[in-house]
């Protein structure tokens, strides 16, 4: 009877993360893992506790992935615009590691500062530049942060989910225009909140 193959951590992880780009993480699972690396589920749980921290391992490379694009920010500018750029083509070119960084359910208590800073350093330096840039307050340019990055992820959202194809020449406008359009109604002074109510008859 032959020896059984023996599978370094690394390997397994490697492997499951190749499956997790290609199919999803619902789709690591041991047994269909165990299938993928040529042998059984055991080898899985010599390396790991469990699945849950397996999954949690890929999902931390996920992010390394993401991270990779967004890396020379600082060498491009404006750099903010091409770290939602690169987002965007990350949602483009790997939907499944996207759905698995920024889409994954929560316990509904996720807030919206904790998906901001899943983002990294890259964000506290896009606020800075804007502050410098555009003579804003730390205040005024979290904000323009927050709405771009909302309209950002949103488009990511679109193409992720191939709900629409999008040109880099589109995409490009429309970072500009949500951009443009908050910044001038930032500078303006006239923002405000703009209630919804019943229409009286």
């Amino acid at each position: 009877m032959p020896p059984k193959k023996k599978y370094t951590r690394e390997q397994i992880l490697n492997e499951a993360f190749q499956m997790a780009r290609k199919k999803g993480i619902d789709a690591v699972v041991a047994r269909e893992l165990g299938k993928a690396l040529g042998t059984s589920s055991s080898p899985i749980f010599t390396a790991f506790k469990n699945m849950e921290e397996l999954q949690r391992e890929v999902r931390k490379r996920a992010l390394m992935e993401f991270e990779s694009y967004v890396k020379d920010a600082l060498n491009f500018t404006p750099a903010f615009k091409y770290v939602g750029m690169k987002m965007i083509e990350f949602a483009m070119r790997e939907p499944k590691l996207f759905q698995l960084v920024y889409m994954r359910e929560h316990d509904g208590n996720q807030i919206f500062s904790n998906l901001v800073e899943e983002l990294g350093d890259t964000v506290g330096v896009c606020i800075e530049i804007m502050q410098k840039d555009y003579e804003l307050s730390k205040e005024e340019a979290e904000l323009l942060f927050q709405q771009t990055w909302l309209h950002t992820f949103g488009i990511c959202v679109l193409v992720a989910g191939k709900v629409c194809k999008l040109s880099l020449e589109q995409i490009s406008t429309m970072l500009s225009v949500e951009f443009q359009g908050t910044l001038m109604l930032i500078k303006s002074g006239k923002f405000k909140t703009i209630p919804v109510d019943e229409v009286k008859k």
